[in-house]
């Protein structure tokens, strides 16, 4: 009866370090790489938002940035947690 206790917590305690190593500690890498690239935002990025929208940042504040979109510069103000990649960085163009 003992042993099979201590099979159960072992198996229990393996369940959990499987459940860590494929989907916690990848979704948590995913999120540090995420937070980088938001504070590496520029002004002159070229960026496309997570709803689909490509934009040029033109400024940044706290937590939002105003973009500039299409061929008629609409300007958009935007969350920074919306940005979901950078197309063509500023530093890139020079």
């Amino acid at each position: 009866m003992p042993n099979s206790t201590i099979y159960l917590i072992g198996e229990i305690v393996v369940m959990i370090a499987i459940f860590y190593f494929l989907l916690i500690l990848p979704q948590q890498k995913r999120d540090k790489k995420e937070r980088a690239m938001i504070e590496a935002l520029k002004p002159g990025d070229e960026i496309l938002t997570k709803s689909g929208i490509y934009g040029k940042i033109l400024n940044i504040k706290d937590e939002s940035i105003t973009i500039e979109v299409g061929a008629d510069r609409v300007k958009l103000k935007i969350a920074k947690w919306s940005v979901g990649k950078v197309i063509n960085s500023a530093e890139e163009k020079k």
